[in-house]
């Protein structure tokens, strides 16, 4: 086992690169049909493009949906070898404010509570977060307790950019040709909608999008978003009798009728739900987002079909016109893509295991783009990038936890 030991120089670019990203507000909309959803993202695509630019990268391009797309040349003197892609999502979670973000940087961590707002009192304890016990001694990268951080996935971001630029800069890393991709509205399900695969034109390739140190994974949630629609009636209510439908209040019956042990809260493991996302609503209407989720194919299926009977009960109850519903389809579970296609999760394996990490292979309750990416004939695992409690404001990462990302990324690619 041989490890790469980054100097101060390479720690500052990866902090401070990271730290330049989250600063760069650039939210999601699933609301919108844009591409990207929202104009703020074009903010740090471009910057991100002339980075790559900037650093070096051959082929830099950005197309007019807000994909990046860059390369790391060959320095092998005969490359027969395939070309190897990393990818990640330059979005963020439309689930918490993402505006402003002011990240603090905490050095060498003791394990107490860090007060992250001195105005409200906004505190990221041990006592909640457990997890925060494993990082004593280390470089923490916490919010304000205003927004979430952006680690999901601007952790990936600097990751791959920095671990190009370290081998742009290290010629004696002898590697084959690296594709470089960055996508927009991960978030809402849609980063590897417009992806131009046969452009990018790896072999196979890894997001950076996972949490902790040492996961990898190549198996996910199929995943669907539904919108119920309900049409009330508003009269004034003085003279409502026999006449006003109020959709708030059916809208809270509907959300009733669906099982309350199976939602994020309630579920772990291979366990799918359902979760209202949000809700809003008046008299007259009202409008429940939900998205459906479940590793098993056929109970997915089921989970779909349950949300349409569900919404057939309440119209045959309050009448058809009352209530709506549209199911999108967001991505399928990678896992089968993999079939006869292991050496390549294998390969991220022995890279974890030779920068001292033992590889946390399970499936993710969620997805990445490389879900998508993998149907799309881009067989796609997925890595850690470090981040932990996403999209809110206990999001936390450590340094340590991207420079091993980093490792992991050269050690992938080296010959």
């Amino acid at each position: 086992m041989s490890t790469i030991e980054f100097n101060q120089l390479w720690k500052e670019k990866l902090l401070n690169r990271f730290l330049n990203y989250v600063k760069i507000y650039s939210t999601s909309d699933a609301e919108s049909e844009a591409t990207p959803s929202t104009p703020q993202q074009w903010d740090i695509a471009k910057y991100i493009t002339e980075e790559l630019k900037t650093i070096g990268l051959e082929d830099v391009s950005i197309d007019d949906n807000g994909y990046i797309m860059g390369y790391v040349p060959s320095n092998l003197e005969n490359d027969n070898n395939p070309t190897i892609g990393f990818i990640s999502h330059y979005d963020t979670s439309p689930d918490f404010n993402g505006e402003n973000v002011k990240p603090q940087v905490w050095e060498n961590y003791d394990g107490n509570d860090l007060l992250l707002n001195q105005t409200t009192g906004f505190t990221l304890s041990p006592s909640k977060f457990e997890s925060l016990k494993k990082y004593i001694g280390q470089t923490l990268i916490t919010t304000d307790g205003n927004t979430l951080l952006g680690a999901d996935d601007k952790a990936g971001c600097a990751e791959i950019v920095t671990a190009a630029e370290y081998l742009i800069a290290h010629p004696e890393i002898k590697h084959g040709r690296i594709a470089i991709g960055f996508t927009p509205d991960e978030e809402i399900g849609r980063g590897a909608h417009k992806f131009d695969v046969a452009k990018f034109g790896a072999e196979w390739a890894y997001t950076m999008d996972g949490g902790e140190v040492g996961e990898l994974e190549y198996e996910n949630f199929n995943a669907a978003g539904a919108v119920v629609k309900i049409h009330g009636l508003s009269v004034h209510p003085g003279y409502a009798y026999g006449k006003m439908v109020n959709a708030t209040l059916l809208a809270a019956e509907f959300a009733q009728s669906l099982p309350a042990n199976e939602t994020p809260s309630t579920t772990k493991g291979f366990d799918g739900f359902y979760h209202l996302m949000d809700l809003t609503s008046d008299v007259s209407e009202a409008k429940l987002q939900y998205i459906i989720r479940d590793h098993d194919a056929e109970k997915y299926e089921g989970r779909k079909q349950f949300m349409e009977q569900k919404v057939a009960e309440f119209a045959q109850k309050h009448g058809k016109e009352t209530i709506d519903l549209e199911i999108k389809e967001q991505y399928r579970n990678m896992k089968q893509q993999f079939e006869g296609k292991m050496h390549i999760v294998d390969l991220a394996a022995k890279a974890m295991k030779e920068a001292g990490i033992e590889p946390k292979i399970k499936a993710i309750r969620g997805g990445t783009d490389g879900a998508q990416l993998s149907y799309m004939g881009l067989p796609c695992p997925n890595i850690f990038a470090g981040g932990i409690n996403f999209h809110g404001p206990y999001e936390y990462v450590a340094l340590e936890s991207m420079e091993k990302a980093m490792e992991v990324i050269i050690n992938i690619v080296k010959k």
